[in-house]
């Protein structure tokens, strides 16, 4: 595969390096006692989302899971307003209402993330139905993990998309296990990719931990969408190298070796490793990206942090939509 011009894959890892330094930062301010409620974190599946979304427009669409945040960065949503959102403060994209499963920003492209599993595959399609009844050029992204593919919302939503032709990408974070199911235990044929088929679309299986393998891809797939010929399903083999959500160790129902044999894998250093190597960047180059993350993270946190909480007088507002 050729590599992308320079611009795009300092691009790609600069992504990347920002989903991983917001979500540790999110870690370490949860165990601080600053976010509410749950946070599934996206540690080591940073190469999806950052090679998918790479190829959207703003007024694309995506629909996302209860582990979203990377979604949401990785389609523009800023670092401040997912920040912010997670600590339940006003300025979030959600104004505080959402936390971290119900993250929504559509105008930035983003229709939600979502807390129950299997809604983010009909939501895509029902999206991708609205961008081709008023005849736009978008597309939609419907990101889903592994549990998802065994519910009727993957069968209901991939059948739906497949016989009206709609413009939807359906991207499978298989991370091997949901919540603590193990992929390999729960899905017949151990294939997502493979079950395209029967949806008379095609069906990719990629390594989720190559960012550009990602990048390619999901541009072919989306590139199709946006050219009226349907449907994509994209298996994204990928691992989170932390627990299901923050407090879980993740150490009951995997091993500590295939944790750490994953962690070889990581695709951030992986993808360095590779810059580095056919000499695209320097140490210098990448070091400045680094400092330029973790800035822009600190500052998500310091905006966050002197945020004011909701009005409770504004409790009963954006329930319902405005009438006609």
């Amino acid at each position: 595969m050729d590599l992308p011009d320079k611009d795009v894959l300092l691009a790609l890892y600069r992504q990347m390096l920002m989903l991983r330094r917001f979500e540790e930062a999110v870690a370490r301010v949860y165990r601080e006692g600053k976010i509410p409620g749950f946070v599934h974190l996206y540690i080591g599946e940073e190469a999806v989302a950052t090679g998918v979304c790479a190829h959207l427009e703003k007024t694309d669409y995506v629909t996302s899971t209860h582990r979203g945040h990377g979604h949401a960065l990785a389609k523009g949503v800023p670092a401040r307003q997912v920040m912010a959102e997670l600590w339940g403060r006003s300025t979030g994209c959600s104004g505080g209402r959402g936390g971290s499963m119900h993250l929504y920003a559509p105008e930035y492209g983003l229709l939600g993330t979502n807390g129950i599993v299997g809604p983010s595959i009909i939501n895509g399609a029902g999206a991708a139905f609205s961008a081709k009844y008023r005849g736009t050029s978008q597309v939609t992204v419907a990101f889903f993990g592994d549990g998802a593919n065994n519910t009727g919302s993957f069968h209901e939503g991939l059948n739906l998309a497949s016989i009206w032709k709609l413009p939807v990408v359906f991207v499978c974070e298989n991370n091997l296990y949901a919540t603590e199911m193990s992929f390999l235990k729960a899905t017949a044929g151990q294939s997502v990719a493979a079950r395209a088929a029967a949806y008379a679309m095609p069906g990719v299986a990629v390594d989720g931990q190559d960012v550009l393998a990602v990048y390619q891809a999901a541009g072919e797939a989306i590139a199709r969408a946006r050219a009226g010929e349907g449907p994509t399903l994209i298996e994204c083999r990928t691992y989170r190298f932390v627990g299901h959500h923050e407090g879980d160790p993740g150490t009951g129902y995997r091993t500590q070796e295939e944790v750490e044999e994953w962690r070889k894998r990581d695709p951030i250093p992986l993808f360095r490793d590779r810059l580095l190597t056919d000499k695209v960047v320097t140490q210098d180059e990448l070091a400045q990206i680094g400092d330029d993350v973790e800035a822009h993270v600190q500052d998500a946190i310091d905006f966050s942090a002197q945020s004011a909480w909701p009005s409770p007088q504004e409790a009963a507002t954006k329930v319902f939509a405005s009438p006609l």
